[in-house]
């Protein structure tokens, strides 16, 4: 992202700080897309994913009075979105328990594929690669996920996940090494 473009939603927000309902809009506009997808890496299931965006979103209206352009508005957002996510995983722990991840896959939004041309036998080998990938990450824990959520598809600096996770640059390199050794050793048999 553009330095212009982290100025802009800094002053985008300033603006909703002061009351302009419009510049509300064009930030929700310009974010929702990525915040429902967070939230959909994070809670695999795509309408709680939209109900948990309208709940950042509205948590963004009520803190205007309060933000300042301290950090990348998109640090404060991702902070919001994923104390959102981690209070619904925590608050729904045992009900997670009984749900099937095969179940809630299905509810996938449809991914965008690169058109190379690839054979049926290819896609499905594909499609099955990135769902075993996926439920890999659905099976780290909550803070883990969040973080290589962060790291690898929103693609947020280490300084700027320690801000939204509230702790420190080294814990999130640590929390990372964890999470990926996990996913080294859960994955192994792809490497093959």
């Amino acid at each position: 992202m553009s330095a212009h473009a982290i100025e802009l939603d800094a002053r985008l927000m300033m603006l909703v700080r002061g009351g302009d309902a419009a510049s509300l809009e064009v930030l929700l506009e310009k974010y929702r897309g990525p915040v429902v997808h967070y939230l959909y890496r994070m809670v695999q299931n795509t309408a709680i994913a939209e109900e948990l965006a309208q709940e950042v979103f509205l948590r963004v209206y009520r803190s205007r009075g309060t933000y300042e352009p301290t950090a990348r508005f998109t640090t404060w957002l991702f902070r919001i979105a994923t104390h959102v996510a981690l209070n619904w995983i925590r608050d729904r722990r045992h009900d997670r328990l009984n749900d099937s991840l095969d179940e809630q896959s299905q509810d996938a939004p449809p991914r965008m594929v690169r058109d190379y041309n690839p054979n049926a036998e290819q896609l499905l080998l594909a499609d099955a690669r990135a769902q075993e990938i996926r439920d890999a990450i659905c099976e780290l824990p909550a803070r883990q996920r969040a973080v290589v959520l962060m790291h690898k598809y929103e693609e947020l600096e280490y300084t700027q996940i320690a801000e939204v996770m509230g702790t420190s640059t080294q814990a999130v390199k640590s929390l990372l090494f964890r999470a990926y050794s996990q996913l080294r050793s859960s994955l192994a048999h792809m490497a093959a």
